[in-house]
């Protein structure tokens, strides 16, 4: 938690300047103003959210994932109050949307810490501050640094496309477009996410516990539910395209266009939904190292040239980002296809072994 809270720090101040580097990037003044504005009512949500991927890590490893749940339906259905509360009744815009972000994240992190003090599973794993836990401080990072690499360098590649988007004709309706489509495959992206998550504590224990088929099995069963997943959500998605617009907005140009780019979405979720249950399964074997390499090739030497060439030299617009983003997806996810069938999972439990004794805690 310590080490995580420290690196807050210097994205807290990148977050405060954000602004400023939306300017240097070319972007709309009045969207760099907001967006500056936005980010720095969240610098006290960043902090939280470090504590609170502490927390939530620390019980799925355990398979205690029911306060987990629990917490989260309650952070949400207190971030819906405190929300109104903000934006409307204290009339705080966009400064109340961000800051009961904030808020609602300090609220689940200490509705897991409660659990994590008073619960009688938690008694033997967690005993308290020491500093015994510095020990381990440089295997952390050494597993730590590729992971993160590993999310983050996906996770960007998104993020530039709303950077693009502010340099097409008519940024502010490109970019609010590519906003409203964004958070639709952030929604969507929620259910695969659950299941790497889960992908990978299971794995990761099946090693652990020297059962080499059955970790094999529970990745065979969670690419059948992810690939289940993404054909139901996708003619969701597609059936509903037409309604989904006006959640967000009441002009018929903007619920047109986002009409026309959820069947974009739809694809670019199922393939998304394959690569997060495949990078669950990375994670838990500990291929990171591997992931991030792949993440790098995809999305920055295919995905991102590729929607710039699509989107700008062919004309195709803010489809053609996302176009662009799908191509590298697909690299994604044949690369990390690849590298699960050829698993030897006989040697990744002897690997997970090694690790486990080299190891003052366990990483794998």
């Amino acid at each position: 938690m310590l080490l995580l809270t420290v690196v807050s720090i210097p994205v807290a101040f990148m977050w405060f300047h954000t602004g400023q580097i939306f300017l240097l990037f070319g972007q709309d003044p009045d969207i760099a103003k907001e967006a500056g504005t936005y980010a720095r009512w969240m610098i006290p949500g960043l902090f939280a959210y470090g504590l609170l991927q502490c927390h939530v890590r620390f019980l799925q490893s355990q398979n205690v994932v029911l306060p987990v749940m629990v917490s989260a339906g309650a952070a949400a259905l207190f971030h819906l109050f405190v929300c109104w509360l903000l934006v409307h009744v204290a009339g705080m815009g966009g400064k109340g949307a961000a800051l009961s972000n904030a808020i609602s994240y300090w609220f689940y992190v200490i509705l897991l810490a409660v659990y994590v003090r008073v619960s009688s599973s938690c008694q033997q794993t967690w005993t308290g501050f020491s500093m015994e836990a510095f020990h381990g401080a440089h295997d952390f990072f050494r597993l730590a640094v590729p992971s993160a690499l590993m999310l983050c360098l996906e996770w960007w590649s998104f993020e530039i496309l709303v950077l693009l988007s502010g340099l097409l004709p008519n940024p502010k309706l490109e970019t609010s477009v590519l906003s409203i489509t964004l958070n639709t495959a952030n929604c969507l992206f929620m259910i695969p996410y659950g299941l790497g998550a889960a992908t990978s504590t299971r794995v990761s224990n099946e090693l652990g516990a020297g059962r080499p088929r059955a970790a094999r099995l529970a990745v065979w069963v969670v690419m059948v539910l992810a690939i289940s997943e993404g054909t139901v959500m996708g003619m969701v998605v597609v059936l509903l395209r037409f309604v989904w617009g006006h959640a967000y907005s009441d002009e018929a140009k903007v619920v047109r266009y986002v009409a026309r780019m959820l069947l974009v979405i739809s694809v670019a979720n199922f393939f998304d939904g394959i690569q997060c249950v495949l990078s669950g399964v990375a994670r838990g074997c500990g291929w990171q190292k591997i992931c991030a390499c792949i993440n790098l090739g995809a999305f920055y030497l295919v995905g991102v040239p590729a929607a710039y060439l699509v989107a700008f030299m062919l004309r195709v617009g803010g489809m053609g980002l996302w176009m662009g983003i799908i191509c590298g997806i697909l690299v994604q996810v044949l690369a990390l296809v690849t590298i699960t069938l050829c698993a030897d999972w006989g040697e990744e439990v002897h690997v997970c072994n090694c690790c486990s004794l080299a190891m003052p805690f366990s990483l794998c």
